[in-house]
């Protein structure tokens, strides 16, 4: 079982750094491999839109040469993708954004003069979020955009856990949100476990 966790949070010391911490700890006591992906230091130019990914049904086909490649392989090579990420302004960080753009496109071959493959089919997706308003209002159109993204793709997608900063010097993290993410965790193996979506990666 292996969890691929793309993050996307620009500080390693921040509240999703702090969220997700608790979360990998309870997988790795649970026995779940992950894999984590901090996107920040990787070369993620955004999509150009020119459509050539979608004459190659054998493979990706983007035509920038940037670590794209080698994180999307990680996401096909999973059971589950984790996108961790702060929400700043109604939707996800720069660089996820552009994972995603490209995913759709070079991982969905909808678009060209033949029908393809859906690259990443099968997997499971779930979302762990920060933000600064209540979940309902700062994390519902990313939740949104993610579960476009799963229909799109055919992928399943498991949830969301969201926690809010509430700023003015209150601590972040705490018993109880320590607690949920590993919650989290357990709720995602399980739901692997009981409903057969292992993949053979």
């Amino acid at each position: 079982m292996k969890f691929c966790v793309l993050m996307g949070s620009p500080r390693r010391e921040g509240n999703t750094a702090a969220l997700l911490a608790p979360f990998l700890a309870e997988c790795a006591a649970l026995g779940a491999e992950t894999e984590l992906i901090w996107l920040y230091d990787k070369k993620l130019a955004p999509c150009m839109g020119c459509m050539a990914c979608q004459d190659s049904l054998d493979g990706l086909g983007c035509v920038q040469k940037d670590d794209f490649e080698n994180i999307f392989s990680a996401m096909a090579g999973c059971d589950v993708i984790v996108l961790a990420t702060p929400v700043y302004a109604f939707f996800c960080t720069a660089p996820m954004k552009s994972l995603l753009d490209r995913a759709v496109y070079a991982g969905t071959k909808n678009y060209g003069r033949k029908r393809g493959p859906k690259l990443l089919e099968g997997r499971g997706v779930a979302t762990l979020v920060t933000c600064g308003y209540p979940p309902e209002k700062g994390a519902d159109l990313w939740e949104e955009g993610v579960k476009r993204f799963c229909r799109h793709g055919r992928l399943n997608y498991l949830g969301i856990l969201c926690r809010r900063d509430w700023g003015r010097g209150e601590p972040f993290l705490n018993e109880e949100r320590e607690q949920a993410a590993r919650d989290f965790a357990q709720a995602l193996i399980l739901t692997l476990r009981t409903d057969g979506m292992l993949t053979e990666c």
